[in-house]
């Protein structure tokens, strides 16, 4: 079970208006002369608060060696890459972290070490900045609504639903055991029972939860997080019965790696169960850019209806190129 570091932790959320003290031995990412914190309201320091719980409890990368296929993304990059949760490190704190020698933002074309050309930067989670405007902008008034997060991972959605929106209940849908235990710890700590619930599950076990739910948001879920033996059980569901389809498929389609077999799956299981009329899918990328590559039957002009944003409305130091990758449809 993972534990959550008390540093600079708050009760519950019930103290929002108490500032956690900084314990030096944390090292926290914000520098001493950083006190700009303190202007933000109390939501705010309450989600940063439980950002630092989770870096505590997290490699520098956020990363688990049971993200067998996520890694291995990651070391298929051609350019040196960096994963950097957005929701625990943001610009600030990554920059601290490299005025003190823990972090780099450049790598040596040469010989591979961390020193001249920009290294690529690459994150699963949405960052504070994108939560509040998914829940402040993107979104209108949940009250009395239930939102489902699919590939919850850290929890950044489910928390910022809490504080950002009146919704009354969120569910984070989790495949990896290890983020379930951290999220559950974080709720636990910060009394977020009374809204949030964490499903260990498959998202495809989930349908009762997809088709009530109001709300439905996917982060780039299905690109990394699928694990092989899934993979492998759906691919021979498909390819291997009986013999003689088999060799009848064998020669009149070509082979779809596994790993798209299953995402082909789950964007079907996701677009014949999320049917409530008028509810909202929320996707980054876009629906048409996920779908686009892969050998999947979806009428979206049948399915969901394209809803304009205003990315312009979000005053706080954004980034907006960020920001134009969330994408809202309505449910027909």
């Amino acid at each position: 079970m993972w534990s959550v570091s008390p540093y600079r932790a708050l009760c519950c959320h019930h103290c929002a208006s108490q500032k956690a003290a900084c314990c030096s031995s944390a090292r926290p990412c914000v520098g001493p002369g950083d006190f700009d914190e303190f202007t933000f309201n109390n939501k705010d320091v309450i989600i940063r608060s439980i950002a630092e719980d989770l870096r505590h409890s997290l490699p520098a990368g956020a990363m688990l060696n049971s993200e067998h296929l996520a890694l291995q993304k990651l070391h298929e990059q051609t350019t040196p890459t960096v994963h950097i949760d957005a929701f625990l490190y943001d610009d600030d704190c990554i920059d601290t972290l490299c005025e003190r020698g823990e972090m780099s933002r450049n790598y040596c074309l040469t010989c591979g070490s961390h020193r001249t050309a920009p290294l690529e930067f690459i994150s699963h989670s949405f960052s504070l900045m994108e939560v509040k405007f998914l829940y402040q902008h993107v979104l209108p008034d949940l009250t009395g609504k239930v939102v489902v997060d699919v590939g919850s991972r850290l929890g950044a959605v489910l928390f910022g639903g809490y504080f950002y929106s009146s919704a009354s209940q969120i569910y984070g849908v989790e495949m990896n055991t290890e983020f379930c235990q951290l999220q559950e710890a974080i709720v636990e700590k910060y009394q977020l029972f009374d809204r949030i619930k964490v499903l260990n599950a498959d998202i495809c076990t989930q349908a009762s939860l997809l088709k009530n739910a109001d709300v439905v948001i996917m982060n780039n879920v299905f690109e990394y997080f699928l694990d092989r033996s899934e993979q492998a059980r759906d691919a021979s569901d498909i390819f291997l019965s009986p013999q003689e389809t088999r060799n009848l498929l064998m020669k009149m389609v070509p082979i779809i790696p596994e790993e798209e077999v299953l995402i082909n799956r789950c964007w079907k299981f996701i677009s014949e169960n999320v049917r409530k009329k008028g509810s909202l899918l929320v996707t980054v990328p876009s629906l048409e850019k996920s779908l686009s590559e892969l050998q999947v039957d979806i009428p979206l002009n049948k399915w969901v209806e394209a809803m304009p944003l205003h990315y312009d409305v979000f005053l706080e130091d954004a980034d907006t190129e960020a920001l134009e990758e969330i994408c809202l449809y309505k449910i027909l």
